[in-house]
């Protein structure tokens, strides 16, 4: 099947992938190709498929995909959008066309339908050292999620943020969904369990334990969503939304050294 002009497609290099690539296809609306009834090679295949489609999703090994892509590029404005996903959907990896190309958005976006770990290395991203961790009270709206945020944030800005987490449960809420459009924030998801085993919390919440059942929300996803990072704004709560703050130092430190 060969992909419209200005269409996502999916590109599954084993067959055994093909669940998988089906799935991700049917959510991301985009075309699914079936490699493997080819007759020709699988290479040339995408090579000559390559520009039809302005994103691709290469469910594949990163090397397999990086080989496949040699020599097509020709400008960051128009090549297509590449993310490497892994046959056990572990890391969606922005492969090419980060921020023209879109590859970054598509990256978070494909994380967040396969629980996958997002894997974005634009230096933009990399120097913006604050990391959002989210919750929220069922069908709370955008401008709620905005006025926490800028409660919490204080003195810095939105440009320092870098993505915002939250569960798995409150993945779909509109008004947090709308408030990272509107400022072109990736929005990062966490299944519950990951939570639940790594309970970063300053207080206790017997609220969402007793709704999620989890200690806490905000905190544990900023903590988790950035490693590296330290806590400088425990749980904020502002008319039904949460929100910590983590700073990644390492981040900073690398800024200062540009």
């Amino acid at each position: 099947m060969t992909a419209a002009p200005q269409s996502l497609a999916v590109w599954p290099v084993r067959r055994e992938s093909e669940g998988l690539a089906g799935r991700l296809a049917d959510e991301l609306g985009a075309a699914l190709h079936r490699p493997w009834q080819d007759a020709g090679r699988q290479r040339d295949a995408f090579r000559a498929a390559f520009h039809t489609a302005r994103a691709w999703v290469f469910i594949g090994a990163a090397g397999i995909a990086t080989r496949f892509v040699s020599g097509l590029p020709h400008s960051k404005l128009t090549d297509p959008a590449v993310v490497v996903l892994d046959d056990a959907a572990r890391f969606a990896v922005a492969l090419l066309g980060g921020h023209e190309g879109g590859a970054n958005a598509l990256a978070y976006r494909v994380a967040r339908l396969t629980g996958a770990v997002p894997v974005v290395t634009t230096a933009t991203e990399a120097v913006k050292p604050l990391t959002l961790g989210i919750g929220c009270r069922r069908g709370v709206s955008e401008e709620q999620i905005a006025a926490a945020v800028a409660h919490a944030l204080g003195e810095h800005s939105l440009t320092d943020v870098r993505e915002v987490a939250t569960v798995d449960l409150k993945a779909n809420e509109a008004g947090l969904l709308a408030f990272c459009e509107r400022h072109g924030l990736p929005l990062r998801i966490f299944a519950a369990a990951d939570l639940e085993a790594r309970p970063f919390v300053t207080r206790h919440s017997e609220w969402v334990q007793q709704s999620v059942g989890l200690s806490g929300v905000c905190e544990p996803c900023a903590l988790l969503a950035s490693p590296r990072g330290r806590l400088t704004v425990p749980k904020t709560a502002l008319n039904g939304v949460t929100v910590a703050v983590v700073e990644d130092r390492g981040a900073a430190v690398f800024e200062e050294k540009l």
